[in-house]
């Protein structure tokens, strides 16, 4: 994920596009919720309190939901703002590259998460590898923005992939809001 949201958002800002810039940004926050699984599992190993695990899960699901429906506001504005002001964005090779990769790598993780979520009887590691599948659409939806981008030199696909973009970054976003307001 790391190299991930490096690749996207450099390759974002080179490109001027918003549809790798969101991706690469999307992939910092799942470092930050893998971050938080990691973390709750060892507390959980370690024999902390389960109200204690369970707050900070809670606190972690407000946070990141909270960001990822800022992100798609961010997303959706500057969309709108390069449709209307017929922005363009050039072509992203290393994004496609990372798009490419990231619909191979992302059911892969997936499913490794489950297996090892059930072996662990963990539900919080397999549900994130849930995520991972997510990703993968996100991915795809980027490696097809990037291709529309570079075979047909299209202004607008950028922008319009992103918007698509957004139905995933918001739908993983209030998830975790909710889950998060919902733990009591």
């Amino acid at each position: 994920m790391a190299f991930e949201f490096m690749v996207g958002f450099y390759s974002g800002l080179k490109a001027g596009s918003i549809l790798l810039i969101a991706f690469g940004l999307d992939s910092f926050l799942e470092i930050i919720s893998g971050s938080t699984l990691i973390w709750r599992l060892r507390k959980e190993n370690a024999g902390a309190p389960a109200a204690e695990i369970e707050n900070a899960e809670r606190r972690s699901s407000l946070i990141v939901g909270s960001v990822l429906l800022l992100l798609s506001v961010y997303v959706v504005g500057v969309s709108l703002f390069n449709l209307f002001a017929h922005q363009a964005a050039d072509t992203s090779f290393s994004g496609i590259a990372i798009a490419i990769a990231s619909v191979i790598l992302m059911p892969v993780l997936t499913l490794k998460k489950r297996s090892l979520g059930k072996s662990l009887h963990s539900d919080a590691l397999v549900e994130d590898g849930m995520c991972n599948i997510t990703c993968a659409y996100m991915a795809a939806t980027v490696l097809i923005g990037g291709l529309l981008t570079a075979l047909f030199n299209w202004w607008w696909v950028d922008s319009v992939a992103a918007l698509i973009l957004v139905y995933f970054i918001a739908s993983e976003g209030w998830e975790s809001f909710q889950a998060g307001r919902n733990r009591d």
